[in-house]
């Protein structure tokens, strides 16, 4: 070109910066995220015919049900519980949890299989869903549809009365979903406010689930895995894609009942696959680094809170000091600070545990529509348990380690693009505020200024430390605060703040605010600031 810069072309409008349709697209272009199907995938998908019996159990009696958000496509689990009519095992339970059988349809090698080995995972943004595969597979013949025929791996559990699993059986069946449920429904019917779908399931399925769970929670507590309180957000928006409202989704117990689940089968798959000497991709996390024990403990101090130094950090430590802070005012914070203390958990095909949870070993089964680690795991137990065609071949095995760390690339990378996008929306919607005032808590301190988050809708902004008043503000890296040197006003991490919004830039996903007082006393006059 004339300035001497490479020539380029358009590839895609993704419409302007401004707009929300186009703030996905922003982020799926700026991630390398592949979100268009090749030909030769969906025929492969289209061309897809129902399972049949063959190697396969007949479960198609026991009333599994899928508990999922009331918007959810893709049905993967189902689950049941009943009491162990082994007089042996009082007051224990047989908890079953069947996941849909991906692997019989996605075939190693095939196009379906490399381009959700690329994709790695199903990406989720407030407007769309970019996934793993395609819906003629993950809506339609792997979703486990009510009074519909669908294939499945299955684990059937005995727990003791004390919640401690006595053994485990992997089943490779056919099944059919009782019920679709979401889970406030079934969370009412629990509460005593069954509808027509769920009262007639209330005595026989689902009074049993939670019976189930009770014990379950009798051994989630004596493991003590980490019990961090951090509400999830949930953005809002109307027919044309545009952001209305935010809101924080009650954690309930139907959600908890799910969960523990989940990571029942889970193990029990860990452990199956190790007991028959098959190499697997584990859900690893490890302990936190010395380093960032070192900066909890004394940031903590400064609130008066002792972190046990010197021994083996395990969660139980942690939820000590969650449990002093519950119900006072610096809960959110030491929350949100122990989770950033804790190290990213990854994809390996080495075991070194899982220090969120507490246990020795530990992967992921239970999503193999969404998540490339499940799938992996369904064809080792295939292979394994010699449940018939789909299995993990030798090349397969081979390429685990290559895989693992490619899976844990597309995931950091899928919850950068998400993360970037609800930025990007909340900053379209709070566009249109500019000059309000807000309620906020400082999140974050450095020495050019502070990171406040909207006590409302959760958006993150930035303070320029330049702009907080007539006086050099000092940071304090140990006290995580800004201190006046001439006043001594100071901002803390975790302090409460009223703030004013100045800028707001869509396409960054940032804001940027001005203090206006803190505990109720006015912030000292800001400077005038400089244009840069």
């Amino acid at each position: 070109g004339r300035f001497g810069l490479p020539s380029a072309r358009v590839v895609e409008r993704l419409g302007a910066v401004g707009t929300e349709r186009a703030i996905s697209l922003i982020a799926l272009a700026a991630h390398h995220i592949p979100h268009v199907f090749a030909e030769g995938t969906l025929a492969e998908a289209e061309k897809a015919r129902p399972a049949t019996m063959a190697h396969r159990e007949d479960w198609r009696d026991l009333p599994l049900v899928t508990i999922d958000p009331p918007d959810a496509k893709d049905h993967d689990d189902a689950v049941h519980a009943m009491p162990d009519p082994d007089p042996a095992n009082p007051g224990g339970f047989v908890v079953t949890v069947a996941i849909a059988d991906v692997a019989h349809y996605v075939r190693p090698g095939s196009p379906l299989d490399k381009e959700a080995q690329e994709r790695g995972n199903s990406v989720y943004f407030p407007d769309r869903v970019v996934p793993m595969l395609p819906e003629r597979i993950s809506n339609d013949l792997c979703s486990l549809r009510p009074n519909e025929d669908r294939p499945a791996l299955a684990v059937r559990m005995i727990l003791g009365a004390d919640g401690r699993k006595k053994r485990h059986s992997f089943h490779r069946v056919m099944m059919r979903s009782a019920a679709k449920l979401s889970y406030e429904q079934a969370q009412r019917a629990v509460d005593g406010q069954p509808d027509a779908t769920t009262a007639p399931l209330l005595q026989n399925v689902l009074e049993p689930l939670y019976a189930a769970h009770h014990v379950v929670k009798l051994e989630r507590a004596q493991r003590s895995p980490l019990d961090l309180e951090l509400p999830e957000r949930k953005l809002i928006l109307d027919a044309d894609g545009k952001l209305v409202g935010v809101r924080w989704p009650e954690r309930l117990e139907a959600h908890k009942l799910i969960e523990e689940f989940m990571i029942l089968a889970n193990v029990a798959a860990a452990e199956t696959l190790e007991g028959a000497h098959s190499p697997l991709i584990y859900r690893a996390h490890d302990a936190p680094s010395v380093e960032k024990i070192g900066e909890l403990s004394e940031f903590l101090a400064t609130l008066g809170v002792k972190l046990a130094k010197g021994e083996r950090m395990r969660p139980a430590h942690f939820n000590a000091i969650l449990s002093r802070v519950k119900g006072e005012a610096a809960e959110a914070l030491v929350n949100e600070v122990v989770l950033r203390a804790q190290a990213q958990a990854e994809y390996t095909h080495e075991n070194y545990g899982h220090f969120g949870l507490n246990l020795r070993r530990y992967a992921h089964f239970t999503s193999p529509i969404r998540r490339y680690a499940d799938l992996i795991v369904h064809r080792a137990l295939i292979r394994a348990m010699g449940f018939g065609p789909g299995g993990l071949e030798d090349q397969g095995l081979r390429e685990l380690a290559d895989v693992a760390e490619r899976i844990s690339g597309a995931e950091r990378r899928a919850m950068a693009a998400e993360r970037e996008t609800m930025d990007r929306l909340i900053a379209v919607h709070m566009s249109a505020q500019i000059g309000a005032h807000f309620s906020a808590r400082i999140a974050g301190v450095t020495r050019v200024g502070l990171f406040v988050r909207l006590k409302e809708t959760g958006a993150d902004g930035f303070i320029p430390a330049a702009s907080l008043g007539g006086e050099y503000f000092r940071f304090e890296e140990a006290h995580r605060a800004l201190v006046g040197t001439r006043t001594g006003e100071t901002f803390r991490l975790g302090d409460t703040v009223e703030v004013k919004l100045v800028e707001a830039a869509p396409f960054a996903g940032a804001l940027r605010f001005e203090m206006l007082s803190k505990g109720g006393a006015r912030a000292p006059r800001a400077r005038k600031e400089r244009r840069r």
